[in-house]
């Protein structure tokens, strides 16, 4: 083996990361060929599996596309054989494997390329017919990915479909009105378009409640997210990320880069850990220049939450920002990522991606590409953590009042190749007042065994010590709410969701998300709903753990963070100088900057605990951690779990656990019927009587979506961490 150092020039930036490579199989692509018809005939055609999005219907459409119409860096996914594919996947996960000759042996593009890429006569065949019907082909990605223009009419012409303006709640989209074709000859070594529309993955993030008053306020700063999960032992021992290259994915800029350095100034960071950076990188796929500088979008709250709250959790790391514009059809933060990894120079180590779909609105094309651009970077070595969600298990009715789709997950969270990051509150105050030991401070509820009365000069923290979790939900479907408001259930006429302010303040599915993949492959029959063909993610063969259910599907979060946005208090102080898009000024007390919650800050918090053990650990590239994950839970909980790390034991919590078991609480959202063909329709949905139901693994009784239980669980996977015994206790092979 030798070392590679790369420098890689972007923008300005240059990189500098040492990685160990060794030379890959010399298998080549060559020899894999899908397409086996020397002649392309037009009139034999095919259908691909790029289903229209649901918003594509006749009540939206405004009409196609002109002709002359450019369309700009469409993306059009390579097929692999199955064979190759489960050669790739046998293959990756051997890297995490210690016991396997390829441990650790992270590929090069180019060599990825050449053991897992398309036939190189494949993409020639396909790269020259698209020529041929006036496309210009930019760039073919080492993954299988061809980014080609062309114009609306060229496009309609090659695969027999529209794009159509759509508008959409008044917001102007466009999408193909239904699913493009292609000559039989090419079926074989193409799988499908990544996108025809421009409905992107949205950020994860939600703003501090209105209802904050009504339970106290305890503020998050990064004093108190080193003291609860024990980031300051690792700070103590110079375990700070030092390094390390943390790397969030947007489609946006920083509304102000200032911002960043602010947040550290202010909150006791910069001072004391002086080698953190931060830079903002819009990577080019050789010379195809498909990335432009977004510009700021509104995602630039999200970018803000991401970069900073990853310098909190490893203050001395490197922090990017790597985006890229969306394009006609495109994510732009997919763009950056694929760029970044196709380039062949050093890659960031650890990836942050806040953003999130449904796997059932996503459709079988888009979850592919997921699943192959996270498996491209799991063979380079880089580590990728995903938000979960923030609708509970609901995640095609994200933003809403009330879940209507039944139970879905997000599709950019349930590839095997990523860790899930879900979220927890802290119920402390939820503790105290069940035991009506609350004390206040200027009229605000606190539970003082917690958090003290004032601040700490130079870093405005207050909590005492680790604080006993529940899982994240603001929703009158949680049996802790409904319980705090007075009810004895959450359903029903008379129940939380169907009462004041039950069915007011809190009818919202804003809470953490999980639950298990339900069509990743396949389509649905009903937009929006797991139906029709649609197919779980299976099951990966490392996550077995006491809770895990044996659905054979694959099941998230993997862990949990602090993620609440203030139900019983708590959120996460972000500097956001923004106003018009509902940041504050960073100028005063940070009590008064931007508040924010959702696994959106979890996960980049959880990314810059893995710098914390690629730092400790002398390894910098690990690859995928969620093996070694539900490893050391297996060894923590064992059959039965681990009743010292049980989380409601708050500052009594065994001081050796690696995870803190949250067994209180749940993530159910309240529901409603939807109409399908002229009939109102419930699909996972609890409604004895009353306006609202919840959301529930049946229909006619009350199983909700998703309880906590002892070890792994829906709501909050492993549970949540405790950061230095997670870094000394990570197993490195001798």
């Amino acid at each position: 083996m030798h070392k590679r150092t790369f420098w890689v020039g972007l923008c300005g930036l240059s990189l500098l990361a040492g990685a160990t490579f060794v030379a890959a199989p010399t298998a080549q692509a060559q020899g894999r060929r899908q397409i086996r018809e020397s002649k392309i005939d037009e009139n034999d055609r095919v259908t691909l599996k790029t289903h229209a999005r649901p918003e594509a219907n006749a009540e939206n459409d405004r009409g196609a596309l002109a002709d002359d119409q450019a369309l700009n860096h469409v993306w059009l996914q390579m097929r692999i054989s199955p064979e190759t594919r489960q050669a790739r996947d046998a293959f990756v996960n051997s890297l995490s494997d210690p016991h396997s000759p390829n441990y650790h042996k992270w590929l090069t593009p180019a060599q990825y390329r050449a053991k897992f890429g398309p036939d190189p006569a494949d993409v020639a065949t396909v790269t020259n017919w698209l020529k041929s019907n006036g496309m210009t082909v930019n760039h073919v990605y080492a993954n299988g990915v061809i980014d080609f223009s062309g114009t609306a009419g060229s496009l309609h012409r090659a695969f027999r479909t529209e794009v159509h303006h759509l508008d959409v709640d008044g917001v102007r989209h466009m999408a193909n009105m239904r699913a493009p074709q292609i000559p039989a000859a090419l079926a074989p070594a193409v799988a499908g378009f990544v996108s025809l529309h421009n409905f992107f993955p949205h950020h994860l993030h939600t703003p501090r409640s209105k209802f904050v008053d009504s339970f106290g306020d305890q503020a998050v700063v990064p004093a108190d997210l080193a003291t609860i999960y024990n980031l300051n032992a690792a700070f103590a021992a110079g375990i700070t990320g030092k390094g390390q290259t943390i790397a969030a994915i947007e489609d946006t800029n920083l509304y102000n880069n200032a911002d960043w350095g602010i947040f550290r100034k202010v909150l006791g960071l910069a001072k004391a850990y002086p080698y953190g950076t931060f830079a903002t990188v819009h990577p080019q796929p050789g010379s195809a220049g498909n990335c432009d500088d977004p510009g700021v979008n509104g995602d630039d709250g999200e970018a803000a939450i991401d970069v900073e709250w990853a310098s909190a959790a490893a203050p001395n790391a490197r922090i990017l920002l790597i985006s890229c514009a969306d394009t006609d059809f495109n994510f732009g933060g997919f763009i950056a990522m694929e760029n970044i990894l196709d380039n062949g120079g050093a890659i960031p180590n650890i990836f942050s991606i806040s953003y999130g779909e449904s796997e059932v609105v996503d459709g079988e094309d888009f979850n592919l590409y997921i699943d192959e651009l996270y498996a491209f970077a799991s063979a380079e070595g880089a580590s990728v953590f995903v938000s979960s969600g923030d609708e509970g298990a609901a995640s095609s009715d994200a933003n809403r009042r009330f879940a209507t789709h039944g139970i879905t997950t997000s599709a950019l969270a349930t590839t095997q190749w990523n860790v899930s990051v879900g979220g927890t509150d802290f119920g402390d105050l939820y503790f105290c007042l069940v035991a009506h030991t609350c004390g206040t401070v200027n009229g605000s509820s606190y539970n003082s065994a917690y958090w003290n009365a004032t601040n700490a000069p130079g870093t405005f923290g207050s909590a005492k010590s680790y604080v006993p979790e529940v899982p994240w939900n603001d929703s009158c479907a949680s049996v802790l709410i409904a319980q705090l408001l007075g009810k004895a259930l959450t359903y029903g006429s008379t129940g939380a969701c169907n009462t004041s302010p039950g069915n007011s303040s809190f009818l919202t599915t804003a809470s953490g998300s999980g639950g298990p993949s339900t069509c990743f492959t396949g389509n649905p029959t009903i937009a929006g709903v797991t139906s029709g063909t649609c197919a779980g993610y299976p099951k990966p063969s490392w996550q077995s753990l006491v809770g895990n259910p044996n659905d054979g599907v694959r099941d998230i979060p993997d862990v949990s963070l602090f993620a609440a946005n203030g139900v019983f208090g708590h959120y996460y102080i972000v500097c956001y100088s923004d106003v018009s898009g509902g940041g504050s000024a960073c100028t005063a007390d940070p009590n008064t900057w931007a508040g924010f919650g959702g696994t959106s800050v979890a996960t980049p918090v959880m990314a810059g605990i893995q710098a914390l053990v690629n730092q400790h650990t002398g390894i910098g590239y690990w690859g995928n951690t969620a093996p070694i994950l539900y490893q050391m839970a297996n060894s923590q909980y064992g059959p039965s779990g681990n009743a010292a790390c049980n989380s409601s034991l708050g500052n009594a919590v065994g001081s050796s656990c690696v995870f803190y078991d949250v067994t209180l609480g749940d993530i159910d959202v309240p529901c409603r019927s939807m109409t399908v063909g002229g009939v109102a329709t419930f699909f996972n949905c609890y409604r004895p009587s009353g306006t609202n139901g919840v959301l529930s693994t049946s229909n006619t009784s009350y199983q909700p979506a998703y309880g906590t239980t002892v070890g792994w669980d829906f709501a909050t996977g492993i549970g949540s961490v405790n950061a230095f015994n997670l870094v000394m206790n990570w197993p490195v092979p001798e």
